[in-house]
């Protein structure tokens, strides 16, 4: 009795159809891949990430980084008990640290390190600096990644051609340029609401919220005739896909990313800006 034989191409020939078909430039190894997609070769994240890592070869690392302007830093001039706070609302595990402005920084403050404060430890910010690493906007990311890995470095400083600080880029912005999202402290659960109230002015919401939602929950009134969720209301505000801590004013909210790659917006933080009038009470 003959055994039927699966249909699914075995390990073997999956690599030869791929060796077979040498591709001569990037388009056609882009198509080639995709052709390999659409035979069940490679799944979805696996075209996604090869695509991503295509991208890392040709983008400079100025594409991804954090502006000036959005940079979270620690003064070396203000004692701990004024910037600890700042450091656990931000949230961060480093900081870059300034004496004066941003065009003078002196090194990088890893937030555990901020433990021996609170063990009543003799405590020096200067003494627990780690050497602060810069590089040109110009840089590649697969060479800002392989710099990364071979240094154990996780957070570059970027400057212009003149020399001053333009931005910094961490390893987890090279990484999402590949893999996509990468969780952290600001990414919901799945299993989470679309919108979280934070505080008394302050809501967490997925972009992926639909605007009819969030007009329910905090009784906007946005027209979802353009675009059907919250993060498509942000991205026709901004123009092009925002970077995270960039801050837009939307009628009377104010919307800050909290989370977004070269690909998707995330997540937001959405605060009230204008408090409607309490009803005036009615008179006996």
């Amino acid at each position: 009795m003959d055994v039927p034989q699966s249909n699914k191409p075995g390990l073997l020939e999956r690599l030869s159809a791929l060796i077979l078909r040498e591709p001569g430039d990037r388009e056609q190894l882009v198509e080639l891949l995709h052709s390999s997609y659409e035979r069940n070769l490679l799944d979805a994240d696996a075209l996604s990430m090869m695509e991503g890592v295509l991208q890392v070869s040709e983008r400079q690392v100025r594409e991804i980084m954090i502006p000036r302007a959005q940079m979270d830093v620690i003064d070396i001039s203000q004692p701990p008990e004024q910037f600890i706070p700042f450091v656990v609302e931000t949230a961060h595990s480093r900081f870059p640290v300034i004496d004066g402005d941003k065009d003078n920084i002196i090194g990088i403050l890893l937030a555990k390190d901020l433990l021996r404060y609170y063990a009543g430890e003799e405590f020096d910010v200067r003494d627990m600096l780690r050497p602060a690493v810069f590089v040109p906007e110009t840089k590649r990311l697969n060479v800002l990644l392989r710099d990364f890995r071979s240094n154990r470095n996780h957070i570059a400083l970027v400057v212009d051609e003149y020399g001053g600080v333009c931005g910094m880029a961490t390893i987890e912005d090279v990484l999402e340029q590949i893999v996509g999202e990468i969780e952290d402290e600001y990414d919901f659960d799945e299993d989470e609401d679309n919108i979280i109230h934070a505080d008394a002015k302050h809501w967490r919401v997925k972009a992926a919220t639909e605007i009819a939602d969030f007009n329910e929950t905090l009784g906007s009134t946005f027209s979802d005739e353009d675009c059907d969720t919250i993060g498509g209301l942000v991205l026709k505000a901004a123009g092009q896909l925002p970077r995270r801590g960039e801050h837009f004013v939307i009628g009377d909210f104010l919307f800050t990313v909290l989370h977004a790659d070269s690909r998707r917006l995330y997540s937001l933080l959405v605060e009230r800006r204008v408090t409607a009038p309490e009803p005036a009470a009615e008179e006996e």
